[in-house]
């Protein structure tokens, strides 16, 4: 009798569990090998260990969900609990959602890691006031030019149809002298198969990610910025978790944030050796070109900041400090 009793308290202490247990999906934009979407996925696993069981998020990766456009207002009305999608896609929004692709402002690891600390709590607080928990930020490797020409200067590049991913990009493009066309990264090969774009600029990841030796012989590291992307939940599904379980999704956050920037230093090289390996010509620019760039990038950190304002210029008195 006791046996029974006790098999039976089982049984329902684990129905207790099962409808317990809150379901989540997340749209992430990548496919499965890029490692934004595999840190998305640690970050599910992380959070599902820690609460046992009573949180589960099912990522789904390549924007299968949703496309980029339509992440953060599908976020926000509950359309999925959460998504991962690249910062600056949402800066028409707000210019302090694309400082992160200022060229230039931000080149290398320490410097772009820097300029998020600064970023962070402002786009935490926009979003914070729209029903959204910024949850993690992780950055992309440097952005790098692809062509199927030699270019030795921004004349080279007059005319051509370039493939930009945000409204920041499409100004750069503009300063250029290319054609600015808007291609979302699952899309880039089909696109240049069928002649949309000739060019683009974008990170190693997303090169190999797409096969870019199949359609392009040329890439430059031109560390132009490194782009942030990130991870918000809604906020009224998080706040209607338990105090354990919000605690334990803002702790996996914060591993995923660490982890994405080690991932992301690590892959940069291995990712720029593979195009080489693929029979890409890898190089840097050239010194006519780096300064014609240069010089952009000090335009676009006028115009940003006229847009910014303020907070835009708080937010880079806290970036340069010492």
């Amino acid at each position: 009798m006791i046996k029974k009793l006790l098999s039976m308290a089982c049984v329902l202490a684990l129905a207790g569990t099962a409808q317990a247990a809150t379901n989540w999906n997340m749209s992430t934009e990548q496919p499965d090998n890029n490692f934004l979407t595999q840190n998305a996925r640690e970050f599910a696993a992380d959070i599902k260990a820690a609460t046992n069981g009573e949180l589960n998020i099912n990522v789904q990766s390549n924007s299968v969900l949703l496309k980029r456009p339509e992440v953060k207002r599908g976020v926000q009305q509950g359309v999925v609990q959460a998504g991962e999608m690249l910062v600056a896609a949402i800066g028409n929004e707000d210019p302090l959602f694309e400082v992160d692709s200022v060229p230039f402002l931000a080149s290398s690891f320490d410097q772009s890691e820097k300029l998020w600390k600064a970023t962070r709590p402002f786009l935490a607080e926009r979003l914070d006031k729209q029903g959204i928990v910024l949850v993690y930020g992780s950055p992309w490797p440097p952005q790098g030019i692809y062509t199927k020409k030699p270019v030795e200067q921004l004349s080279d590049l007059a005319g051509v149809r370039f493939r930009a991913y945000s409204p920041a990009t499409s100004r750069l493009v503009s300063l250029m002298g290319a054609v600015p066309t808007t291609v979302q990264t699952p899309e880039v090969p089909q696109a240049f198969s069928t002649g949309i774009i000739d060019a683009m600029l974008t990170s190693p990841a997303t090169g190999v990610d797409s096969q870019a030796w199949d359609y392009v012989k040329y890439y430059y590291d031109a560390q132009v910025f490194i782009p942030q992307s990130f991870v918000i939940i809604n906020k009224r599904a998080f706040q209607r978790l338990p105090e354990n379980v919000q605690k334990a999704v803002l702790e996996a956050g914060e591993r995923a944030e660490q982890r994405g920037w080690a991932m992301s230093r690590e892959q940069t090289s291995k990712l720029t050796q593979t195009m080489a390996d693929k029979g890409m010509v890898v190089g840097q620019l050239s010194e006519k070109l780096a300064g014609e760039l240069h010089a952009i990038g000090q335009t676009m950190t006028e115009e940003w900041l006229k847009k910014a304002g303020a907070d835009g210029q708080k937010l880079l008195d806290t970036y340069r400090q010492p």
